[in-house]
């Protein structure tokens, strides 16, 4: 059986082999990163993924975020830190019916405060969704 993430990780997000991917603000065991997820990005992207630590210049940012975590836009300022030129920010939000769940109008006012654009958003399956972000100086959507 096809895992339901392999197609998300594609299709959606936009990971391709050899991508580098950073996941942040994970949580201890990575215990608030979509089950499942993990795994696609990696098989998807050839690497592993790289923990909030990690100096490398990034492809992709997966950033979880949950209603308590904290300054949502510092959160995006360190997640934009290490982006490739055309690299682009997913912000992974639990869905209303899940703990946690974060109001859809602190990320629309946090990003554009940081700095980034606002794309679409995507359903990720397990109670998660995500949003797309990248610089404003770009200003041209990325590619996908």
């Amino acid at each position: 059986m096809k895992d339901p993430y392999q197609g998300v990780v594609a299709d959606e997000l936009g990971i391709e082999p050899g991508m580098v991917v950073q996941g942040r603000n994970w949580g201890r065991d990575n215990a608030r990163f979509p089950v499942g997820l993990r795994a696609a990005v990696t098989e998807r992207s050839g690497g592993d993924l790289l923990d909030e630590s990690a100096d490398e210049i990034v492809d992709v940012v997966l950033l979880c975020w949950r209603a308590g975590d904290g300054d949502l836009v510092d959160a995006l300022m360190d997640a934009a830190g290490n982006l490739a030129d055309y690299g682009v920010i997913w912000v992974l939000i639990p869905h209303r019916s899940q703990g946690g769940h974060d109001e859809a109008e602190e990320l629309a006012e946090s990003v554009p405060t940081a700095g980034l654009v606002q794309g679409a958003s995507v359903g990720l399956g397990d109670g998660w969704s995500a949003t797309l972000t990248w610089p404003s100086w770009r200003r041209a959507r990325p590619l996908r």
